[in-house]
């Protein structure tokens, strides 16, 4: 696999997080008007930003979210409750804010892009971002999902538009998805990589019957067999059983990681992807939020690999990068205590003995 130069001086420009602001963030933490540690998570959370950022006081509003749709080529396979036809639909959707992401999309004051990077559709939309790779992967039943270029440019797509984002302001990155049949994907690249059975990694997906979901597991464990991904090889599996929209998203990942801005993991499809972001390099890590826990099987062994504590369990289970969107006015939470909070010092309050 030939992995472009401008993809590996992103991931070779991806640096450990910032140990020093984050004992300045603590220090500071622990002098605020309250008992020590008493604010439990969000401490943690002031602090993790605090190493992100490279700033003891950080800030992440505006969010900046990518929601990246592409369809896929496995899903003649009858593995999705809904037809490939929906992926277009729901664009058009997005595009027309119509969708539960533009609903908190809006209530957090995000940038949100939507990004076509696979569409098997034709696609026009002023407010579109047009940057088909291709018109949806091979069906990976039968042959590899994409070719060795295609993986670049869909990893180089999801780089451009974290760039886009950060010119435009953001300051924390959250990715999103769209495409009919991603779980089926998803759900092979996660027991590939975290080596849980595919009895475990396969959900139900959009509401599939126990039947169909047989089917899928049958599907991906002979495509599994036949294909042969390596498991340490990021850009093999991609290649060989990814999504166009997964790979965006790991490119959109390792840019936030590369210029210092958090990342909150969405569900299931997302995390997939930051699990492939993890294996290209493993300081992206020390930039991911979990942002919940979805309602797919297999999320749970994703995050277990990512070694994340998801901040919410809604039970949710859309995509689109909803669950991050939900999850974000945590981390506002978090560096509105840095920065706003008095200390005992400045707030003239006795410190406990």
């Amino acid at each position: 696999m030939t992995v472009s130069t401008e993809v590996l001086q992103t991931i070779e420009g991806i640096k450990k997080i910032s140990e020093k602001s984050m004992k300045q963030a603590k220090t500071h933490i622990d002098s605020l008007t309250k008992p020590i540690g008493s604010l439990g998570k969000i401490e943690a959370l002031a602090t993790q930003l605090a190493g992100i950022t490279n700033n003891p006081f950080p800030h992440v509003s505006p969010p900046g979210i990518a929601v990246f749709a592409a369809d896929h080529g496995v899903s003649e396979m009858g593995v999705s409750a809904y037809p490939k036809d929906v992926t277009a639909q729901m664009v058009y959707n997005f595009l027309n804010g119509g969708a539960a992401i533009n609903a908190f999309a809006k209530q957090i004051n995000a940038v949100l892009k939507i990004v076509d990077v696979g569409v098997a559709q034709e696609l026009e939309h002023d407010q579109l971002e047009q940057k088909k790779v291709k018109n949806g992967t091979n069906n990976f039943a039968y042959e590899q999902a994409m070719s060795n270029d295609e993986v670049n440019q869909a990893i180089q797509v999801g780089i451009d538009t974290t760039v886009k984002l950060l010119d435009e302001g953001a300051k924390t990155i959250i990715v999103g998805e769209m495409g009919i049949g991603n779980t089926t994907s998803a759900s092979a690249i996660i027991s590939l990589i975290t080596g849980c059975s595919l009895e475990d990694a396969v959900g139900y997906g959009t509401g599939i019957t126990d039947t169909i979901r047989e089917n899928k597991i049958t599907i991906i464990s002979k495509a599994l067999q036949d294909r042969q991904p390596n498991r340490n090889d990021p850009f093999d599996i991609l290649t060989k059983i990814g999504g166009l929209e997964i790979a965006s998203m790991t490119g959109a990942i390792l840019k936030a990681a590369e210029q210092k801005v958090p990342v909150i993991v969405d569900g299931f499809i997302c995390t997939a992807a930051a699990v492939l972001a993890v294996l290209m390099e493993e300081n992206v890590r020390d930039y991911l939020i979990a942002g919940h826990q979805s309602q797919e099987k297999g999320h749970i062994h994703g995050l277990s690999y990512l070694q994340k504590k998801p901040l919410l369990q809604l039970d949710l289970r859309l995509g689109e990068g909803t669950g991050a969107a939900l999850a974000f006015p945590l981390l506002q939470a978090a560096t509105n205590m840095l920065n706003d909070m008095a200390t005992f010092e400045s707030a003239g309050v006795s410190e406990h003995n």
